[in-house]
């Protein structure tokens, strides 16, 4: 196994601590070619591990030990499948005969991940090592008069396969797979050399589609007086910035991107639901959903936080949803009739050579929407208290040229798409599950491999429930963490329901009383806090300033307020 990694370039190795998973910890430390992390929790140990292949954008193997150790991966599996990141899970476990017999740390790890994973390779146990106990335990493996090394010899040829199989999965279609390993006590033996034959094996690789003839296509986006074009997750760099400016510059399209799309353009529109909220308030509604309805939807990229932009679509359906992504289309909208199975500048390359520029006044109109829009966002941002909204943008005004942020979910990821971010930082997040539960994790992974500073974004209850994220020896100096403590889930406050109660306070915010200095101090990390204008602007004159440790500002924002003043936003603009 370390050796078919080696082969394929896989070289960097997160690993939580176990015995069952020693030949493999022992394998991997003990060869120069890898780099290994050392990270106690599972759950934070794959979230880094997301961290580190989210900006390698090449495979990472995660690696524990028998038993519910493997069971901690699952949040991080999940997000890793429907973000499209490459994930080697490699588990160890016990032979299949100690298996449901009452042994410790055991449970049932074949296929234990099948519903969200690109592929399961479950290997057999070697009858090499430890033949005796092996013959002991399960005789029927042996047959009479077959030497054990052609038993051997049929094992590897199994096991090689399996491996292979799931080596594919993760790098052509760019899903996590999981490798699942029996062993045998003793667990610390080693030989001085392997006896296999690895030169054979080559790293698998992806083939786009063959798009041929687009001339129907080209045709229909041709004759369309609207197109929109809708952006979602996508890595900095995945769309040539000549074809964005393609696109942009023709006045019958219209592009709403989000901040975790990394594209920046004069005329793009990056918060949706400034546009969208007001007309949802008004008293010519389905005039103006009319009027903003495509009839082409071109989308790229991943998913899409909005809520507004997925209602709107779902019900001013556009007559043709195209989406371009290499992996996986989603019929968010109940419209797709096209997927183009290939990357976006791929695609593009191709699609404008057989198009021509349209006309009218689709973009030009809610462009003028969005200048009035941001010309209402400051009006309203210079008369309103110390809140979440005025925090967040007073944080990411502050942001320095080239960091990287990474936004936690829920209201973080939220309230950043109501500001004009990214402009010149990377922006990410695990939108792929949308879960709070490792935003931290991936942060602190994420910092490893990017050149500039990293800046965490999270709410209360993201940062308290990855608290473990900061429990490893890789935090660099120059990592800043921003936590907007609104003293429980405040997102839960705009939604319908009873505020007022105390099941709600207790069930849907879950209030609480907590604060980051203790963490702060017990993982060695500056802490800072602020709990009001002057406060905040204070301590964001230095907070990016290089230090010999990591910081954490916490900003402490009045609960009772912020979903006031956010719903109020919406009312302003209309």
């Amino acid at each position: 196994m370390v050796q078919y990694c080696k082969a394929l370039g896989i070289s960097q190795v997160v690993i939580s601590p176990g015995s069952r998973n020693a030949p493999l910890i022992i394998g991997f430390t003990e060869d120069p070619f890898f780099t290994c992390y050392s990270i106690v929790d599972e759950r934070s140990a794959a979230f880094f591990a997301i961290g580190l292949t989210q900006q390698l954008r090449h495979p990472v193997i995660v690696l524990c030990t028998s038993g519910s150790a493997l069971l901690n991966y699952y949040p991080a599996i999940a997000e890793a499948f429907y973000s499209d990141h490459p994930l080697l899970v490699i588990s160890a476990d016990r032979p299949p005969y100690k298996i449901d017999i009452g042994d410790g740390q055991t449970i049932r790890q074949d296929h234990v991940f099948h519903r969200h994973i690109g592929y399961s390779a479950n290997l057999k146990l070697d009858v090499s090592h430890a033949t005796n106990t092996v013959s002991a335990y399960e005789p029927e493996k042996f047959r009479e008069g077959i030497p054990v090394e052609e038993l051997q010899r049929e094992i590897d040829t199994f096991n090689r396969e399996e491996i292979s199989r799931a080596m594919e999965a993760l790098f052509t279609r760019s899903l996590p797979a999981h490798i699942n390993i029996p062993f045998e006590e003793p667990l610390y033996n080693t030989v001085d050399d392997h006896w296999f034959d690895l030169t054979d094996v080559r790293q698998p690789q992806k083939e786009e589609e063959d798009l041929g003839d687009l001339s129907v296509y080209q045709e229909k986006w041709s004759r369309a007086g609207r197109k929109m074009v809708l952006v979602g997750v996508m890595p900095e760099g995945t769309l040539d910035s000549r074809w964005l400016e393609e696109l942009a510059s023709d006045p019958s399209v219209l592009i709403f991107t989000e901040t975790t799309s990394n594209l920046n353009h004069p005329n793009i529109i990056p918060s949706i639901d400034s546009i969208i909220a007001p007309i949802e308030k008004s008293n010519r509604r389905v005039e103006k959903f009319q009027e903003l309805q495509p009839d082409i939807l071109l989308t790229f990229g991943g998913l899409v936080v909005s809520k507004k932009i997925k209602a709107f679509l779902r019900t001013y359906k556009p007559k043709h949803h195209w989406h371009v992504h290499e992996n996986k289309a989603y019929d968010t909208f109940f419209a797709l009739d096209r997927h183009f199975r290939c990357l976006p500048n791929t695609f593009m390359k191709s699609f404008v050579q057989g198009i021509e520029r349209g006309r009218g006044n689709y973009q030009e109109n809610w462009l003028r929407v969005r200048d009035r829009y941001v010309q209402k966002r400051e009006e309203y941002l210079k008369q309103i208290p110390f809140t979440d909204m005025w925090a967040f943008d007073k944080v990411l005004r502050s942001l320095p040229k080239g960091v990287m942020v990474q936004l936690a979910n829920s209201s973080t990821v939220r309230y950043a798409q109501l500001f004009d971010m990214g402009k010149h930082q990377a922006v990410h997040c695990n939108r792929g599950t949308s879960g709070i539960d490792g935003s931290t994790s991936t942060a602190a992974g994420a910092a490893i491999h990017f050149k500039e500073p990293t800046v965490l974004i999270t709410g209360d209850l993201s940062f308290f429930y990855d608290i473990n994220g900061l429990w490893n020896q890789y935090l660099r100096p120059d990592f800043r963490v921003v936590l907007v403590n609104n003293g429980g889930g405040g997102i839960f406050r705009i939604l319908p329901g009873k505020e007022d109660s105390p099941n709600f306070k207790t069930y849907f915010e879950t209030s609480h009383d907590l604060n980051a200095k203790s963490v702060c101090e017990l993982h060695g990390l500056q802490y800072r806090v602020a709990t009001g204008k002057e406060e905040l602007m204070t301590a964001l004159d230095d907070f990016f300033k290089p230090s010999d440790r990591p910081v954490v500002l916490e900003i402490k924002t009045p609960a009772e307020l912020n979903d006031r003043i956010l719903l109020s936003y919406f009312d302003f603009l209309s």
